[in-house]
């Protein structure tokens, strides 16, 4: 197993940059052989090598080869299309190469898309070709035979032979339809980031066309370019018009498209297709009910097999809905915890928070936490006879199954790296490096909230030392987990000389539904008092903790609660790094935001709220605004309007705009000065 530490003269700033936080180098993507005796897999060479190759480990013998290395005879650094751009922003992907391929049923080929052009990999002779299409080429997928392979360009959606015999399927030449394409909101909110899914026996395909004529048409522009244009955004901001998204079959051979007739509900979460049926769940606009549907692939006709409702919103949980083998329907809900369903009947057990479904066959593989140590998650096995583990203990485990072999991902506080290993076979190789930190965490539970930790490494004594809060602190994100990984940038602040704390409050997941749905209504004022709650109990903790210096940074969530953070309770916080803030509700999308706080027409308090720019005139401490002006995530208008208030009331603050960055700072120079520039400015706010 590879020991890269990095490079000679190395400061982890610029080591957590050019490592992309540490991530390349490591195994990823896997698949696993319907025999079980093959692990296909993506990594890089190391761990400052950006560009993946794909890998296939024989279980058997231990052995990796590498069947596909695109910098021979592929373009790696070709001109990404504008799908893929916003694949990789949607999935927060910033490597490169192979970042994401598709297998037929036997795992005997795979396809891939470099720059655009469609590559097919023989995965058991080792040998790769582009295919001769015309380039522009997204989300490639071979049949389950392997003798077609189906993807989209423009918008629309091909089949092509092995030999580049291709044939459109489906589109039209109005610029607002695709075929085949995950809408915005699918991707950056659902989960969903596929658009079409072949039959079991590969003669028809269940597309998605998508409508966005009536959604906000909004402008990303390059203000550092002004030559360049700026580019239009679909936007569904809270309260407005959703992408139209509809389901269609397709007969392959035929070409014939039929409907599919799904109750009208707003949105369409999942879609799954086994040899035991086609089913897809849809959720209505408010979040608060599903319904599951079994689709007759001859017809289109729909009939609802499953429904469930909540007071709050239903959780998507990834892998679910699907059907087993013997056509029971799995799913997941929130019954006090989230416990899987089998036909309806929970089966997990009510300590175990599951978090999803790796795969679903003559058992069920999930991963999930015990809500009482939610920052150790494990792996679990649920069969006949209940449910087993597969991998859990004080650490953070996920994993891959397939072909009656699990892969697990396993991260602790005990070692600065992942391991990679089959259960009951060998270990795969990571070629990430180490990171130039350890992590001194400590994890705890502080007024019922997951709290780490982090003091000096080098300094030992007993002299005061200023504080830094470090959260996230909403849904969907675990800040306090058992990996000394998740804590390297807190850790690298701490031995600059800070006590550093990161809270995992109401909200966020792991402790179960009622804690999760504690910011119904209100994203604000609870996340901000459990942050505050904790820092009340800190000197008990940890002793040289200094609450006369008290600052707070964060990205996304975490930067709007920074910011929070500093207008509501200036007593408690001096200082703030609010990155990518949210700063009004109603100027991000439909799906996340109307889950927490309504429809702002009908919720209007809500919004209210929450809102942290009509609260502008209450700023008395420093406050730096980072924000990348390509993000069309979290817009930065949220920051530009902000500002604009913050300077109306005559309120001192400082905004630093990221020219070409988006919602993730994959740049590497850029990466490693915001670390740095964020230092300065704390320590000269809390002098």
């Amino acid at each position: 197993m590879s020991r890269d530490t990095g490079r000679s003269g190395d400061t982890f700033p610029r080591q957590h940059a050019r490592t992309q936080r540490l991530t390349l180098g490591e195994p990823r993507n896997f698949t696993l052989s319907p025999d079980g005796r093959r692990v296909i897999f993506a990594r890089s060479s190391t761990g400052s090598d950006p560009v993946n190759a794909l890998w296939s480990l024989d279980v058997l013998t231990g052995t990796e080869s590498c069947v596909f290395d695109p910098r021979n005879g592929a373009d790696v650094d070709g001109e990404l299309t504008a799908e893929e751009r916003r694949r990789r922003e949607r999935a927060r992907e910033g490597a490169g190469g192979i970042v994401s391929y598709a297998c037929d049923s036997g795992v005997a080929i795979a396809a891939t898309v470099l720059g655009g052009q469609l590559f097919l990999v023989d995965l058991i002779g080792g040998r790769a070709e582009a295919v001769a299409i015309e380039p522009g080429v997204f989300d490639a997928r071979p049949s389950p035979d392997g003798s077609l392979v189906a993807y989209t360009r423009g918008g629309r959606l091909f089949v092509c032979t092995t030999s580049g015999a291709e044939r459109e399927l489906a589109g039209e030449d109005n610029p607002n339809v695709t075929w085949g394409l995950a809408e915005f909101i699918a991707a950056e909110e659902m989960g969903r980031h596929g658009g079409y899914w072949w039959s079991p026996d590969g003669r028809s395909i269940v597309a998605a066309r998508v409508d966005v004529t009536n959604v906000n048409v909004w402008h990303i522009a390059d203000p550092a370019n002004p030559s360049v244009e700026a580019i239009e955004h679909r936007y569904p901001a809270a309260g407005s018009t959703n992408a139209d998204v509809s389901l269609h079959l397709i007969d392959v051979t035929a070409g014939s498209i039929t409907p599919v007739n799904l109750p009208t509900n707003e949105y369409i979460n999942s879609v799954a297709w086994n040899s035991a049926g086609l089913i897809a769940q849809t959720q209505s606009r408010d979040q608060r009910s599903v319904s599951i549907v079994r689709i007759d692939s001859s017809t289109g006709a729909c009939n609802v097999i499953a429904t469930d409702t909540d007071d709050a919103w239903i959780e998507l949980v990834p892998g679910v809905p699907a059907l087993n083998p013997s056509g029971a329907l799995v799913t997941c809900a929130d019954r006090d915890v989230r416990r899987i369903l089998i036909d309806g009947k929970p089966v997990t057990p009510d300590n175990l928070q599951v978090r999803s479904v790796l795969a679903v066959g003559d058992e069920v593989i999930f991963a999930a936490n015990d809500v009482s140590t939610p920052w150790f998650h494990g792996v679990y096995a649920l069969g006949a006879a209940g449910v087993r583990t597969i991998a859990a203990g004080d650490s953070v485990c996920t994993a891959a199954h397939g072909g009656g072999r699990t892969v697990v991902r396993e991260s602790s506080l005990r070692a600065p790296r992942a391991t990679f290993r089959v259960v009951d076979g060998p270990d795969l190789v990571n070629n990430a490096e180490t990171m130039l930190v350890s992590p001194n965490v400590r994890i705890t539970e502080v007024a019922g909230c997951s709290v780490a930790i982090l003091t000096p490494t080098t300094i030992s004594d007993s002299a005061p030392l200023p504080v830094l809060f470090d959260p996230y602190g909403g849904p969907h994100a675990q800040r306090v987990v058992a990996t000394q990984m998740s804590f390297a940038t807190s850790q690298w602040f701490a031995d600059q000389g800070f006590v550093v704390v990161v809270a995992d409050g109401r909200g966020t997941p792991g402790r179960g539904s009622a804690y999760e749905r504690a910011v119904f209504g209100d994203l604000a004022q609870p996340v901000l008092d459990d942050q505050v709650a904790v820092l009340d109990e800190l000197p008990v903790l940890e002793p040289r903790a200094d609450l006369s210096r008290v600052a707070i940074r964060g990205w996304s969530f975490g930067g709007y609660l920074a910011a929070l953070a500093v207008l509501r309770r200036p007593d408690k916080f001096h200082c703030a790094v609010a990155g990518a803030p949210v700063t009004d509700w109603a100027l991000y999308d439909t799906h996340y935001t109307e889950r927490y706080l309504g429809r702002p027409d009908t919720n209007a308090d809500n919004y209210a709220r929450t809102n942290i720019v009509g609260e502008a005139a209450s700023l008395t401490r420093p406050l730096l605004l980072v924000h990348g002006l390509a993000d069309d995530n979290v817009v930065a208008a949220h920051t530009l309007q902000f500002s604009s208030a913050l300077l109306a009331a005559g309120c001192d603050h400082e905004v630093l705009p990221l020219s070409g960055v988006t919602h993730m700072t994959p740049q590497e120079v850029v990466a490693e000065n915001l670390l740095l520039h964020q230092l300065a400015f704390i320590r000269r706010s809390l002098h």
